[in-house]
């Protein structure tokens, strides 16, 4: 990516920062700064006394042809047990602790602190352009101003600037208090963790606080999530298991680049990370009422191209007779099918696709006398919408935070927590220098 962007808006907004035609992949501009997306932290609630938290951190660089990644180590902690893994192959990465004098000598860290020490990550291969390359770093970090007891409470006190996070209370004891609204879930062996999505930019002033009570052992564990669906919904809703999954943890997410509204069209792209081994084809179904056409893919963590072909149903049905082309959802036999073949999935390995389409949808996307009209279900935890060129925003149904990329056009990101679908209805009109 050419020129100064802030780092806050690449977290936000780096995919974006391209032409509404999502890009195939070709050399990128030199760099000039460590950018990075998708990060997730989950924080494990050592013992009280040792006021330690174990930290699981995801993250994924996103510079062209960077060579290393610097993860910084924060004022305050101190950090012991570091590892760090490549995602794509399961396989340990070489890193160093360095001094931060050390680290801004890096072209690409110039103008970070030079008073904190970072975690210097050999990465498996150069980034591709408009690729990625996805990190593991686990360590652990003692900090008692973070972590600390108050009478029989236990506090979890920290400002954090990760966008999806999740903390897990020690074994046996119960949350009695969480100032940032957030999923409550049981871990497997029953520890009770909190979990939140924060899309503003903005840290979150996370305090945790917790009591013993919580059962022990065999007693803690939950029971399996079971299919049931909630009689509560107009609809049928959301089964019980995919209501109680983590929704800050998943990482498909998709952002659509509406054209012109005459057009009905809006081109899109989507990252899906697939990890089942075995697995060699990627099968997006088409919604009812969309048409699907210009579709492209590759794999982000090596640039790799692939191949696609549009299929019907029937078409779909009638391979698997011979072939394995099961979808694994019912597909109507005049529904379109974009089929991704792919090398299959080793055990302990995955693979991360970017998917870009172009749809049409005169009933998603139109123009109702001269307002741009965008209606469409997001059901994605991490969904974005991109107005063309010339249009300025007047309405949107759903919360979303707005940002102007530097092309001018207007960008909404919808970060939904919930495990449900929202009803995106945005409006528009036509900037009055462009009419």
């Amino acid at each position: 990516m050419a020129g100064v962007i802030a780092r806050l808006l690449v977290v936000l907004c780096v995919a974006a920062s391209a032409s509404a035609q999502v890009p195939a992949v070709t050399a990128a501009a030199p760099a000039s700064a460590q950018t990075e997306t998708d990060e997730y932290t989950r924080y494990e609630l050592l013992s009280p006394e040792s006021a330690s938290f174990a930290i699981r951190y995801e993250v994924t660089a996103t510079t062209a042809g960077a060579k290393y990644y610097f993860n910084p180590i924060r004022k305050g902690s101190v950090a012991s047990g570091e590892s760090v893994i490549d995602v794509m192959t399961g396989q340990p990465l070489r890193f160093e602790v360095v001094s931060g004098e050390e680290a801004v000598k890096d072209p690409l860290m110039k103008g970070e602190d030079p008073a904190v020490d970072y975690i210097k990550v050999y990465l498996a291969r150069r980034v591709p352009p408009e690729g990625q390359a996805r990190l593991l770093i686990l360590k652990t970090y003692k900090d008692a101003k973070s972590y600390y007891r108050e009478g029989d409470t236990i506090v979890f006190n920290r400002s954090l600037s990760i966008p999806r996070n999740s903390v897990v209370l020690p074994a046996g004891y119960e949350l009695v208090a969480c100032n940032v609204p957030s999923q409550v879930l049981s871990e497997p062996d029953g520890r009770i963790a909190i979990s939140f999505m924060n899309g503003s930019g903005a840290e979150a002033p996370l305090v945790v606080k917790a009591k013993p009570g919580a059962q022990t052992g065999a007693a803690a564990a939950p029971r399996a999530p079971g299919s049931g669906k909630s009689w509560e919904a107009p609809f049928e809703g959301e089964t019980e298991q995919e209501r109680l999954s983590e929704r800050a943890h998943q990482d498909r997410e998709i952002v659509y680049f509406l054209q012109q509204p005459e057009t009905h069209a809006f081109r899109l792209y989507h990252d899906y990370t697939e990890s089942r081994p075995g697995t060699d084809k990627y099968f997006n179904v088409v919604r009812s009422g969309s048409k699907v056409s210009d579709p492209s893919a590759y794999l982000l963590d090596t640039g790799e191209k692939l191949t696609t072909k549009i299929m019907t149903g029937a078409q779909l049905a009638a391979a698997n007779a011979t072939a394995k082309m099961d979808p694994g959802e019912p597909v109507e036999p005049s529904a379109q099918v974009v089929v991704i073949p792919f090398s299959a999935v080793k055990a302990g390995q995955n693979v991360r696709l970017r998917i870009s389409e172009t749809y049409t949808a005169p009933a998603s996307y139109r123009l109702a006398g001269d307002e741009l009209m965008f209606d469409r279900s997001l059901g994605r935890p991490r969904n974005a919408v991109v107005l063309p060129e010339g249009w300025y925003l007047t309405a949107s149904s759903i919360p979303a935070t707005v940002t102007q990329m530097a092309d001018g056009r207007i960008r909404l990101d919808f970060w939904n927590g919930r495990p449900d679908s929202v009803d995106v209805l945005i409006k528009a009109k036509r900037r009055a220098q462009a009419r």
